[in-house]
């Protein structure tokens, strides 16, 4: 049995609404949950990604995940008011900020640092916490194709850190990946796994989609706005300009999504860098339980892991989202089931008996027995209902027949089979006189 020590708790974390604090405000499309923003001052309109306008924070701390390692940091007093600052301090703040990519102030991008601040401050506090579990995967991916590490706050406005989220338009996973580039990036998608769910390999994945976006815009800022609407939108929007190649340039021929989008990218990297000057406290972390994976050569669900081994099913959900049904697929090839440390050689000792009770409880049948003298017995008696079927039919054709002119009963008992003496009896007749265009039965 081979299995590789990886310490991780996959965490599902969110933050709530977002919406800019500009001269005017409308708010349209509750159904979608999508915000729409309108300032008085250049008439142009844009909306917030999907994954900011949809959270809960009550329901996400009722999660497994959150329930049992996040905790409100006592030690800490958080503000119910955030501090007021310039224009400038803004400005200063987001120059000092250590990161490679631009990070540019404009009132779009103060709306919705405003926002993280005023009214999603519970949210921020929730996200640094659960920052503690999900940050490292992504800095090892992007470190390793050497991207920004900023580029680590994404999933923030992707997915709002939830591994199995599914957006409106069927976007899946921490990094949202469409099913057509999770699978050009090597991500496998089935009814029973889904790759845009795990962590690890979607964070590989996106990594090395940046780096391909980059190589294509040279511009960090483009590179972002192609990640929300893919670089075909971008290109577009290039030659509405004029051949402009600057993201606020190009602004107003984007989608409305992605106008929002660069701001809430450069809002959220704020938050999570200046929260201790806004008076915010960060959720306090306990270290997540240490992790290992076991391969699997055998279907099993999660049910049977759980009850083998004495373990809570939702945390072997949590710990294992790449599997859309709870069911590992060990069948189809060797599988990976993540599980605490300390419960790895339970499982190994009970692998025998998890496997014999996933063939009791059969998932999939992979015989099916067919009971051939039935088919046959059944065949022949559907061959005598159809003889006896057209014989009736038969029957029904040749029981009444029209005189026809030169007709004569003889002739008549002749071509239906029968005698003169049965057609009179079947007809009351006491004679031979028949006239033409009398029905006559003759059986």
């Amino acid at each position: 049995m081979r299995y590789r020590l990886f310490v991780l708790s996959f965490f599902i974390c969110t933050i709530g609404p977002v919406a800019a604090q500009i001269e005017e405000t409308d708010v349209v499309d509750d159904e979608n949950e999508i915000e729409v923003i309108n300032s008085e001052d250049d008439g142009e309109t844009f909306e917030f990604p999907e994954a900011l306008t949809n959270a809960n924070l009550d329901s996400l701390m009722n999660i497994y995940m959150s329930k049992t390692y996040l905790t409100v940091d006592a030690d800490c007093e958080m503000l119910n008011e955030n501090p007021s600052f310039d224009r400038e301090v803004y400005v200063d703040r987001l120059r000092r900020m250590p990161t490679v990519m631009e990070m540019p102030y404009n009132d779009v991008v103060r709306s919705c640092i405003d926002r993280y601040m005023v009214r999603l401050r519970r949210q921020v506090s929730y996200m640094l916490g659960a920052a503690n579990f999900y940050m490292p995967i992504f800095e090892q991916a992007l470190d390793a194709y050497q991207l920004p590490l900023e580029l680590k706050y994404l999933p923030i406005i992707e997915s709002a850190l939830n591994p199995t989220a599914v957006s409106r338009v069927g976007a899946t996973g921490l990094w949202q990946f469409m099913m057509a580039t999770g699978k050009a990036y090597g991500l496998e998608v089935t009814s029973l796994t889904d790759d845009r769910r795990d962590p690890v390999k979607s964070s590989q994945a996106a990594a090395r989609y940046l780096r391909d976006l980059y190589n294509l815009f040279g511009d960090w800022n483009l590179v972002i706005a192609a990640y929300n609407c893919g670089p075909e939108n971008i290109n577009k929007a290039i030659r509405r300009s004029g051949g402009k190649r600057d993201y606020w340039e190009i602004y107003p021929y984007l989608p409305k999504e992605t106008r929002g989008y660069v701001p809430a990218f450069i809002a959220a990297n704020y938050a999570m860098t200046y929260y201790c000057e806004h008076g915010i406290c960060p959720m306090s972390s306990k270290l997540p339980v240490k992790t290992d994976t076991v391969m699997v050569s055998r279907n099993i669900t999660f049910q049977q892991v759980a009850q083998a081994c004495n373990l809570d099913v939702e945390m072997v959900r949590s710990l294992n989202p790449v599997y859309r049904r709870d069911i590992v697929p060990g069948n189809t090839a060797p599988s990976p089931i993540r599980l605490p440390l300390n419960d790895i050689p339970r499982f190994i000792d009970m692998e025998d008996s998890i496997y014999v009770m996933s063939v009791l409880q059969v998932l999939k049948r992979a015989e099916v027995e067919l009971d051939e003298n039935a088919v046959v017995q059944q065949t022949k008696q559907e061959q005598r209902n159809r003889r006896n079927q057209n014989g009736v039919q038969n029957n029904h054709r040749s029981t009444s027949v029209t005189v026809k002119r030169g007709d004569t009963l003889g002739a008549i008992a002749r071509r239906n089979r029968t005698t003169v003496a049965n057609i009179k009896r079947l007809n009351g007749l006491r004679g031979d006189n028949i006239r033409v265009g009398q029905k006559l039965r003759v059986k």
